[in-house]
């Protein structure tokens, strides 16, 4: 101990005490250095919420009242609302009258589930990818869809019971959920 304390280190002690003060003098924290700190985090919670506002599309109470709605009107065959589901601006005519008839195919039936479920990688390449029109061509689906209507109805009867499920895509439009039928691609 005498020795850290001699005369012979106090040079020693100098030296490192003069050098740590000189690091914190010279490198010093700038306003800079700051706003680059609170940028950056700022700029990936935005990136996020951005790329995340299509997937965080309707409530779970929109979903809900949509479900709701939707087989309260395909049990009671109101075929009326099930095509007032339909997004037909800019769709071809002729899939416009086969959509109305797939609505109100099986209405009247029981549902024995509905539920509005996430899209799939699948189902996203499946939507973007253009069909072939009945009346030739190519079409596309008129809106990008963000969901998809899982339906699954029972029928039993004297003959035996038999279980059938359809699909549809979902998009939102002026903030409620449509069924996009296709229209000539752009």
């Amino acid at each position: 101990m005498r020795e850290w304390n001699s005369l012979q280190n106090a040079d020693q002690q100098r030296f490192f005490s003069c050098e740590l003060a000189c690091k914190f003098e010279t490198e010093p924290t700038t306003v800079t250095d700051m706003r680059k700190s609170i940028t950056i985090p700022s700029l990936v919670c935005a990136l996020l919420s951005t790329v995340s506002l299509p997937i965080a599309s309707g409530t779970p109470e929109q979903e809900k009242a949509f479900t709701d709605k939707y087989k309260k009107a395909f049990e009671a065959k109101d075929t009326a609302t099930l095509e007032s589901f339909l997004y037909t601006q800019g769709a071809d005519p002729a899939i416009v009258g086969f959509y109305k008839m797939m609505q109100s195919g099986e209405a009247g039936e029981k549902i024995s589930n509905i539920e509005l479920v996430a899209l799939t990688p699948d189902d996203v390449k499946k939507a973007n990818t253009p069909m072939d029109s009945p009346t030739g061509g190519k079409v596309c689906l008129t809106l990008k869809p963000t969901k998809k209507l899982i339906i699954k109805v029972e029928k039993k009867d004297a003959n035996g019971s038999s279980t059938s499920s359809t699909e549809n895509l979902i998009a939102e439009k002026d903030g409620k959920f449509v069924i996009p039928v296709p229209g000539p691609c752009k």
